[in-house]
């Protein structure tokens, strides 16, 4: 696989405070790939840093087209897709409308509503919800528009903060075996940050560790599943 996303020395700041520390690795095209670390470690600063949301430094490239110099708006029209925790979906308009406006730097009508097709297929709820306004729906299905929203981008890379964020376990792994899917079938590259560490760790190929802003463990997800230090912290046993 080619690499799709390298970053070396990565730096962020929040106005003087310095959030991460040359973080430096690299997203290979098609996988599914995990970052790991408790609350403050700077997972969310690293999703943030890559779509130019923060101050930061070092070097960031796409398909090899350099990110820092990009707005937010540029860098998705490259092909990268973020769905931040919280969701984010417009609470006032419709589970269709919030489709419909994921796709709204596209100019193919008919590929548009195959789409959303697609994304009813993926999410059979969605569809049985399409005239309902998103504030209305329950906290697992708000997640899985802002999913499907991201994917009307028809996004090369998708960034997931935190998916599994106040959702029963059930719904949430009915949510990763559906990334699984998108990741397999589509081809859409995943980095997910995520506090669940052992089902991430189930579905990733390669897992990072994040302590205070600087990546201090990285291999395959079953190399990590495996270390006694990631077990005793992240995994409870």
């Amino acid at each position: 696989m080619t690499t799709l996303l390298n970053v070396r020395d990565l730096r962020a700041y929040y106005g003087q405070v310095q959030a991460l520390h040359g973080l430096e690795f690299e997203l290979r095209e098609g996988s599914m790939t995990t970052l790991l670390g408790a609350n403050g470690a700077g997972k969310t600063t690293t999703l943030r840093a890559i779509c130019n949301m923060i101050r930061s430094t070092g070097s960031i490239e796409f398909e090899g087209n350099k990110l820092g110099s990009r707005t937010t708006e540029n860098i998705v029209r490259l092909g990268i897709a973020h769905v931040p925790q919280g969701r984010g979906t417009f609470t006032t308009l419709t589970v269709e409308e919030n489709l419909q406006l994921g796709a709204i730097t596209r100019k193919d009508k008919a590929a548009i509503a195959s789409d959303i097709e697609r994304m009813y297929d993926h999410f059979p709820v969605l569809k049985q919800r399409y005239l309902q306004q998103a504030g209305t729906l329950s906290g697992g299905e708000q997640q899985m528009l802002a999913v499907a929203r991201a994917l009307m981008l028809r996004p090369r890379l998708m960034l997931l903060d935190e998916p599994s964020f106040g959702l029963a376990p059930l719904i949430v792994r009915d949510l990763f075996k559906i990334l699984g899917k998108i990741n397999r079938e589509d081809k859409v590259t995943i980095l997910v940050v995520e506090q669940n560490a052992q089902l991430a760790l189930e579905l990733a190929d390669k897992a990072y560790v994040i302590e205070t802003g600087r990546i201090v463990m990285s291999g395959t997800a079953d190399e990590i599943a495996n270390n006694e230090d990631v077990r005793k912290s992240y995994l409870g046993y």
